[in-house]
C-alpha cells in the first residue's frame, strides 16, 4: 500500500471548530475528535510522515475579540494558548489509537510541550510520529493558516491539505450563492486576484513562494484524507500555473 502513496509528508491545517460541537456547545466533542484521530491514524499506517496545525477558534478568535473591544494582541495571544489546548487533546486522542504523537509549541511551555524546533520535528517525523504544531506562529497578527504555511515549508512538506466545511474552492459561498461553483484546480494567483476566503493572503504567498500545493477538501468526508495522499483527484488544487 506504501507504494500507491503519492504524498509522503504532508501538512494538515485543521480550524479548531472542527473539534466543537456547536448543538452540545461543547468546545471539544469527543466524538469529533475521536473521528478526526482515526482518519489521521489510517494516514500515518500507510507511512505518510503527518504534521499538524489546529486553530483555536472553538475556544477563542483574536479577530472576534478584538471586534468586542479586546486589545488585539491579547485577543491573539488568548487563540494562541487555544490551539495549545487543542493540539494536547488531539495528542490525547491519537495516542489512545497507539500513534506516538508530539506537541511542538511556537510558545514555550516547557511543562506542557516542546518548543519548536525544526530539526527536531524532521526528526519526530522520520521515526514516524505525528508532530501537532501549535501556538501559531507565536506572533500576533498572524492566522494559523500562515503557520500552517510557514510549518509546511520549514518541514518540506509536499502538500498542505486545509480542511474545510465544504468540498473545495467556489466561486462564491455555495451556502448563500446556490449558483456557485466549485474549482477542480487553481494557480496561487488566481486564488489571490480572485480573493478567494479559503486561506488568508500571507498563507497563499508563502506556499506560493516556496512551491508547496495546497488541497482545500471537505472535513466531513471521512475518506477524503486517505484518498487525497493515496493520489485521487479531491476538492481543488491550487499549484503553479499549468498548460
Amino acid at each position: 500500500m506504501e507504494s500507491a502513496v503519492k504524498y509522503r509528508r504532508i501538512l494538515l491545517k485543521l480550524s479548531g471548530e472542527v473539534l466543537g460541537n456547536r448543538e452540545t456547545g461543547e468546545c471539544i466533542d469527543p466524538d469529533a475528535l475521536a473521528s478526526m484521530s482515526r482518519r489521521v491514524q489510517r494516514v500515518s499506517a500507510l507511512g505518510v510522515q503527518v504534521g499538524i496545525v489546529l486553530g483555536g477558534g472553538n475556544i477563542f478568535r483574536g479577530l472576534k475579540g478584538a471586534s468586542k473591544g479586546v486589545d488585539r494582541t491579547i485577543g491573539d495571544n488568548m487563540g494562541m494558548l487555544a490551539t495549545i489546548i487543542n493540539a494536547l487533546a488531539l495528542q490525547n486522542a491519537l495516542e489512545q489509537l497507539g500513534v506516538e504523537t508530539r506537541v511542538q509549541t511556537a510558545v514555550e511551555m516547557h511543562k506542557v510541550a516542546e518548543t519548536f524546533i525544526q530539526r527536531k520535528a524532521l526528526r519526530h517525523l522520520e521515526k514516524g510520529r505525528v508532530v501537532i504544531f501549535a501556538g501559531g506562529t507565536g506572533n500576533p497578527y498572524f492566522s494559523t493558516d500562515s503557520a500552517a504555511a510557514l510549518r509546511a515549508s520549514e518541514i518540506g512538506a509536499e502538500v498542505l491539505l486545509k480542511a474545510t466545511k465544504v468540498d473545495g474552492i467556489y466561486t462564491a459561498d455555495p451556502k448563500v450563492d446556490p449558483s456557485a461553483t466549485r474549482y477542480d484546480r487553481l494557480s496561487y494567483e488566481e486564488a489571490l486576484n480572485r480573493r478567494l476566503k479559503v486561506m488568508d493572503s500571507a498563507a497563499f504567498a508563502l506556499c506560493m513562494d516556496n512551491r508547496i500545493p495546497i488541497v482545500v477538501f471537505d472535513f466531513f468526508d471521512e475518506s477524503a484524507l486517505e484518498r487525497i495522499v493515496l493520489g485521487e483527484d479531491v476538492g481543488t488544487l491550487v499549484t503553479e500555473k499549468w498548460v
